[in-house]
């Protein structure tokens, strides 16, 4: 494969997860923008879900190439997929906490002690409800990432364009 035909490959995973993790970060923060209108609070978050679509997507095609996770090929496709997924929210809840410690920094005395009182912060359940809708986001990940590796380049969208086959039970 040559130098060009990799960075085109490269460009599309980013571009696909990107638009997924995008897809599920946009239903988030409507989801938020709704709950907060109730209480009359107005709440704009587009932006901080494409950052974060264009964040998550990146270090998940990173992840992926790392060697932890190709050693779990060997266990059935289930347990790939949750490791993964355990594996990979970790790492984004731990990614939230240092953000939500550095926000909170001058509201102590410095970065560490934001970090030892962070979940203390008034934040901190936001950080948990972002964490389980990006766990939920990564299992749908990760779930169709396998999917399409089993089913070969360009087979998942062909499932998803083809009409359904007829039942033979009904042709009778």
């Amino acid at each position: 494969m040559s130098k060009k035909e990799k960075i085109i490959h490269e460009l599309k995973a980013f571009t696909w997860s990107f638009l997924y993790f995008l897809s599920w970060f946009v239903v988030l923060i409507l989801i938020k923008a709704l709950l907060l209108n109730e209480y009359k609070i107005h709440f704009f978050g587009l932006s901080t879900a494409f950052v974060g679509a264009l964040i998550v997507a990146k270090v998940v095609l990173i992840l992926d190439n790392l060697p932890l996770s190709r050693k779990t090929i060997k266990y059935p496709a289930y347990i790939h997929i949750i490791f993964r997924t355990i594996f990979f929210s970790f790492g984004v809840f731990l990614m939230m906490i240092i953000e939500t410690a550095f926000e909170a920094r001058h509201n102590y005395s410095g970065f560490i002690d934001s970090l030892l009182n962070v979940f203390n912060h008034v934040n901190i359940y936001q950080v948990y409800v972002n964490s389980i809708c990006v766990a939920g986001a990564l299992l749908g990940f990760n779930f169709l990432s396998l999917l399409n590796r089993y089913l070969g380049k360009g087979g998942l969208r062909r499932i998803l364009v083809t009409p359904f086959p007829e039942n033979p039970k009904s042709s009778k």
